[in-house]
């Protein structure tokens, strides 16, 4: 299946079986132009959330593992950590200490829950403060309670300031 969005995706049959990791990389270079600019615009990195759905999530993932900035936080909504036997060796210490909001239903027939539970695993393993949460009964889509859990997440990572 075709998908050239952030990355073309070969298949979600097998995660990790045949990843476009070029297509990935070119990616993370138009997102960390981004990040860049608003840190230049006076932004800093520990009050930007870098975060996605699906294929935004990964790419979320690939991107934040990779930096060496501390942001406030990683939002990962029914994602999966792409290319995982190579990305894992190149974690940062500075990703480590981005907290990880992650969500996922457990019916999603498309990236599937197994895939989300595996890159809980990955990231707690790997030292990450990671929240997994699951969502009975929902599709590869959202719903309100987790909008709710990521705007909780999200208060606590960003609070206003006066």
């Amino acid at each position: 299946m075709r998908m050239p969005s952030w990355y073309d995706i070969m298949s979600l049959d097998k995660i990790a079986s045949v990843e476009d990791e070029a297509g990935m990389n070119a990616s993370m270079m138009r997102i960390n132009e981004l990040i860049r600019n608003e840190v230049d615009a006076g932004i800093p990195a520990d009050r930007i959330v870098v975060g996605g759905f699906s294929q935004g999530a990964a790419l979320s993932l690939f991107t934040v593992l990779q930096s060496e900035r501390k942001f406030a936080g990683l939002v990962v909504l029914s994602g999966y950590l792409p290319v995982r036997d190579r990305l894992v060796p190149r974690i940062t210490d500075a990703s480590k200490r981005v907290p990880v909001f992650q969500a996922h239903g457990t019916a999603d027939e498309v990236v599937l829950y197994q895939y989300g539970e595996m890159t809980s695993e990955v990231l707690k393993k790997n030292g990450f403060d990671a929240v997994f949460k699951a969502y009975q009964h929902m599709d590869h889509s959202t719903c309100n309670d987790e909008i709710r859990d990521m705007q909780q997440f999200l208060a606590k990572q960003i609070p206003e300031q006066s």
